[in-house]
């Protein structure tokens, strides 16, 4: 890495030094006006009708031939609203309007309901299933038969969306160039679902509840109010706009859908089955597909957020996994990329770099693989550093000249690299299950809020911390911090949360990232992961859980969600321990309180592992 804001990546071929800016500052010029829209019905090989949208420039001469990008929608492809529709404009759907903007520019855009959502036939056992992602491939085939297409495809989204991109490059159509993944889960138990093994109550109930609402033709209670009072359903395609008897039928076989709330609360551990579609999690989390993503070869421009679910993560593991060409960007915004997140900034701020730029360096993406044939060569990462503000382009991340150092639990509620010296020194927490990390945090974002910290220290008194002195000089953390916890536990489970948070010179209390793990997770597992993380290798395995002995000291190691942040001298380090956070996860155990035992003697130091750049 070099201590400048660039770094060489190659394009056709060619070495080129760039910056955050140059991702979107050679914006594409506007060709067309207006946008024509068709919708119909694809009849895939197993007789299963999927809806699509078919997003075209006004006034297109015959010979034209345009680049195609792709969105694959859980959420519906566009919506009918109960007034008309504006004129000339691309249907509106539960996304920014960027079709306008990428048509005005000289794509075309094929809007596609999933099997089993919106006004698509079929049924969803579950998400991402094989069937879904076949679908996406005939589709793509069935594009580069169109007169108006050039033969070649991208696909683009966020969240749901942006996954079905990356499954898109997996289905082996030559066609497919680049796929732009944003805000995605990469392993969706370890990810979304049961971080650390512990249930994601809030978000898999909310999720669960708007697609159920979706699959009977209701506006998601997830949609602004103002939404759902002119919503009326998913839009039917054209032939059945007066009938509306295809999509009844669509919507009737959307009743044997999976009940994803219902199914993911009996799950465990990873190899449990998802209700009874005879599938686990991890057979629809994308890192099963990576030999064939690698083997179609197409360009991958990966976005996600430092405080974003575990979105970031999911960026660094395309990252490090694939050896695809790729960009990766790592910013500090919501999940719909359209506010600021940044802890050390206003609440709900302009996202850094705000949506026109992201816009604009998806289009320019775009355009380079699929109209210039100019593909990037390599890999590149920018990362954007909360409590500096800044960006910093490299090869990789982790960075080579990071660092880890120890800093140990100490007497009084000490952090500091003093290793203990003392025998059975120990802290006694009583778990409080009214601990929370509030109702704006990094997990519920990802059902359109925005992500607000706001200080932590009363929350911080129900919890147990360690604290630094002040630093004699700014510290950058970048990576991957990693907790050891030597604790004897009263109970046989328990939910452990890591927090780390940075102390300014007034006593504000700024969250920075966390970590969590079910104690009867805490194996460490000796069989390679499928893919590259900086995390600890749980398995979440049912042969590897063990209950917690009852007040035995073990060792529990948890692994914090990664950042890159500036802690500023005069700034103290803390690290906050608890046992729920009350509005998100389950509680473990659900019908008791547990005591913990933290050992922070020279036999058991508990500790954490803080990667510092050097």
């Amino acid at each position: 890495m070099r201590p400048s804001n660039a770094l060489r990546l190659n394009f056709n071929h060619q070495e080129t030094i760039m910056t955050i800016e140059t991702l979107f500052n050679n914006p594409l010029p506007m060709h067309y006006k207006h946008v024509v829209t068709t919708s119909h019905y694809l009849t895939m090989h197993d007789g299963v009708k999927i809806a699509i949208d078919v997003l075209l420039p006004k006034n297109l001469p015959q010979d034209e031939k345009l680049p195609t990008l792709m969105v694959m929608a859980r959420y519906w492809r566009s919506m009918q609203l109960r007034i008309p529709s504006p004129p000339n404009k691309a249907p509106i759907g539960p996304r920014e309007p960027i079709a306008d903007w990428l048509i005005a520019r000289g794509f075309a855009l094929v809007m596609v309901d999933i099997r089993g959502a919106g006004a698509s036939h079929g049924v969803c056992k579950h998400p991402f299933a094989p069937d879904e992602i076949a679908d996406f491939g005939e589709i793509a085939t069935w594009i580069t038969r169109q007169s108006w297409s050039n033969g070649n495809i991208g696909a683009f989204g966020i969240s749901y969306e942006g996954s079905t991109a990356l499954y898109l490059a997996s289905t082996g159509v030559n066609a497919v160039k680049a796929v732009v993944p944003q805000e995605i889960e990469f392993d969706v138990y370890a990810d979304v679902a049961l971080p650390g093994g512990i249930l994601n109550k809030a978000f898999i109930r909310a999720w669960s509840a708007s697609n159920n609402r979706l699959d009977n033709n209701k506006p998601s209670d997830l949609f602004p109010p103002i939404a759902r009072l002119l919503v009326r359903g998913v839009r039917p395609v054209d032939a059945d706009k007066r009938s509306r008897a295809m999509l009844e039928q669509a919507i009737r076989e959307h009743q044997a859908n999976t009940d994803v709330y219902s199914a993911m609360t009996k799950i465990t551990y990873k190899d449990d089955l998802f209700g009874n579609t005879g599938v686990t999690l991890e057979d629809f989390s994308v890192y099963r597909y990576s030999h064939a993503i690698q083997a179609g070869g197409s360009a991958i421009f990966s976005w996600g957020s430092w405080l974003d679910g575990a979105s970031a993560e999911a960026t660094l593991r395309i990252l490090n996994t694939f050896n695809n060409p790729q960009i990766a960007v790592i910013g500090a915004w919501k999940h719909e990329m359209s506010a600021d997140g940044n802890p050390y900034n206003p609440p709900k701020g302009e996202p850094n770099p705000h949506l026109k730029q992201q816009w604009e360096a998806l289009g320019r993406f775009f355009w380079s693989h699929l109209v210039e044939d100019k593909p990037i060569h390599g890999k590149t990462i920018f990362y954007y550093t909360l409590g500096a503000n800044t960006w910093t382009q490299a090869d990789c991340f982790p960075p080579a000249n990071s660092v880890h150092q120890v800093w140990y639990f100490g007497d009084n509620h000490t952090l500091s690299a003093q290793k203990p010296t003392s025998e059975h020194t120990r802290d006694t927490y009583a778990v409080r299950h009214d601990t929370t990390s509030g109702k704006t945090n990094r997990w519920m974002t990802q059902f359109a809020r925005p992500v607000v910290y706001l200080n932590q220290a009363d929350e911080d008194k129900k919890r147990l911390v360690y604290t630094s002195a002040p630093l004699d000089s700014d510290t950058h953390i970048i990576g991957y911090p990693i907790m050891t916890l030597y604790v004897a536990s009263s109970h046989a489970d328990s939910a452990f949360f890591v927090y780390l948070e940075d102390i300014d010179p007034t006593g504000y209390v700024r969250y920075i990232t966390e970590g969590q793990l079910r104690g009867i997770h805490r194996h460490i597992s000796d069989k390679p992961l499928p893919y590259v993380t900086g995390m600890p290798n749980h398995s979440y395995k049912r042969a590897d859980s063990a209950p917690l002995p009852i007040n035995q000291v073990v060792e529990i190691i948890i692994g914090l969600q990664p950042t890159s942040v500036m802690i500023k001298r005069g700034h103290r380090i803390r690290v906050a321990l608890a046992g729920a956070d009350a509005d998100t996860f389950a509680l473990i155990p659900d019908d008791a309180t547990p005591i913990w035992q933290i050992m922070r003697d020279n036999i058991h130091p508990s500790h954490i592992l803080l990667p510092i750049l050097r």
